[in-house]
Parts: structure tokens; C-alpha cells; sequence
């Protein structure tokens, strides 16, 4: 009943969004307005997460790329990094039923190598167990950076090239785009941030060339069904050109 309401919200958007990004902005200014922690401001992060995910799949977004964790947030304090990483480590597998329910597949787009071990034998586990849920394919950016991402891209290409005993044509957008960490998976025609900035912060670079945009005041931990239906009407209502005139 609940997937049937929200098809029937965004039933007149005939551009509905095939692929949405989130910048979940605002934990730690959730829990400072508290007087908590900043670390309850990521917990209550997560359960925001588990809301939006289920919204999007019931309103039938069928790709979601939630940054977590990018490449600059290590250098906040050593106590908040140990816990965000301990939250990745203690609940990716734990949700399984969450995925199950809503038929999640999980992904994983960033630098995987500078991650800790734990994290990454979680990441593994939890991709292989959810491979075969195909409602929604929700992306963790965790450790992830655009520009470093573009980085690895250009290496991987360049290492494909020397282990090639063909001439190579000159490098082109589809042949780059072929190395990036996620190909499969469409740009993303609707790029969200919470929190009342109003900033990109390095987040899917190459993929956001055409991605509308949408910035909500609202402090991510606050953020419900509502708030992902409105940012999904709000998009339906646009008209994009790609460059062109129509």
C-alpha cells in the first residue's frame, strides 16, 4: 500500500528520476543543536537513510548514490572517523532483512584500498548477499572523492593500454567513462544535498554534468519520505535541454 501511495504521488511526473545522488548533509549540526555528540548525528543519520531508501524504491528511482563518506572527511578528529567506520562495520550486514524487504542491492563507488580491512570484507559480504534484489541498487560513496575518482579512471585506462599490443585510438569520453568506478550504472538525473549548503563537495563530477539539482535546508537526520517525494516532484517539473533548444 505504501509503494502504491507514492507511485500515485509522482504519477503526473513523466520525468521521474531514473538515478538520484544525496549529499546527506547535516548529522553533526543535528546533534550539536541537541547538545549530543556528533556521533548521534550519524547514528540518526543512518535510520534517515533506511527512510529515503524505501521512499525512493517505492517511487520507483531505481538507482540511489548516498555519499557516506568522502575522501576529505578524514581529516575530521580521530574519535568521529573510528566511528564511522565502526557504523559501516557494525550494521552494513545487519540490515540485510532492510534489503531484503525493499529488495536493495548494494554498491560501492570510491577508493576501496585506503578503507580498513574490516570495512572492506563488510563491503564484499554485503554486495555478494544482496547481488540478486534488483528494486533498487543503492550506492554507498565511501571513501569516495570525484576527482580522485577521475584520477583512478585515467590510471586504469593507461594501464589497459600498456598491457594492449594494439595501437590505441586517442583516449575519448566513452572510453574514460568505461574506467570509472561504477559504468553500469546511468549519471544521475537528480543530484540532492541537505543541510543548506549549496555546494557539489567533490561528489560524482564527471557523472553530475547534467544532473538538476536540489538543495533542502533540512538537517539529513530529519529527513523523511516527504522530503525525497517533494525533491522528486520538484524535479518532474523541469525541463531539461541537455544543451539544446526545445
Amino acid at each position: 500500500m505504501a509503494g502504491d501511495a507514492a507511485r500515485e504521488t509522482i504519477a503526473g511526473s513523466v520525468n521521474a528520476p531514473l538515478h538520484v545522488g544525496i549529499i546527506m548533509d547535516g548529522n553533526g549540526r543535528w546533534a550539536t543543536a541537541r547538545s549530543m555528540p556528533r556521533t548521534s548525528g550519524h547514528q540518526e543519520g543512518l535510520e534517515a537513510a533506511k527512510r529515503v531508501v524505501r521512499a525512493a524504491a517505492d517511487a520507483g528511482v531505481r538507482y540511489l548514490s548516498l555519499f557516506a563518506f568522502s575522501t576529505e572527511n578524514w581529516n575530521r578528529t580521530a574519535d568521529e572517523v573510528k566511528f564511522l567506520m565502526g557504523l559501516v562495520t557494525g550494521y552494513l550486514r545487519k540490515e540485510y532483512p532492510f534489503y531484503q524487504e525493499v529488495g536493495v542491492r548494494v554498491v560501492h563507488s570510491g577508493n576501496v584500498k585506503r578503507l580498513p580491512r574490516a570495512v572492506q570484507r563488510e563491503l564484499s559480504a554485503v554486495m555478494k548477499d544482496t547481488q540478486q534484489f534488483d528494486r533498487i541498487v543503492v550506492n554507498l560513496a565511501l571513501n569516495y572523492g570525484g576527482r580522485d575518482e577521475i584520477v583512478r579512471a585515467v590510471n586504469r585506462l593507461l594501464a589497459d593500454r600498456q598491457k594492449s599490443s594494439t595501437e590505441q585510438p586517442r583516449v575519448t569520453e566513452a572510453g574514460l567513462r568505461k574506467h570509472l568506478d561504477l559504468p553500469q550504472i546511468p549519471d544521475p538525473d537528480l543530484i540532492i544535498r541537505t543541510g543548506g549548503e549549496q555546494r557539489l563537495s567533490n561528489f560524482l563530477l564527471w557523472e553530475c554534468a547534467y544532473a538538476e539539482l536540489y538543495f533542502s535546508d533540512k538537517l539529513w537526520p530529519d529527513w523523511d519520505r516527504d522530503d525525497l517525494l517533494q525533491a522528486v516532484r520538484d524535479y518532474g517539473c523541469r525541463k531539461r535541454n541537455f544543451g539544446g533548444v526545445r
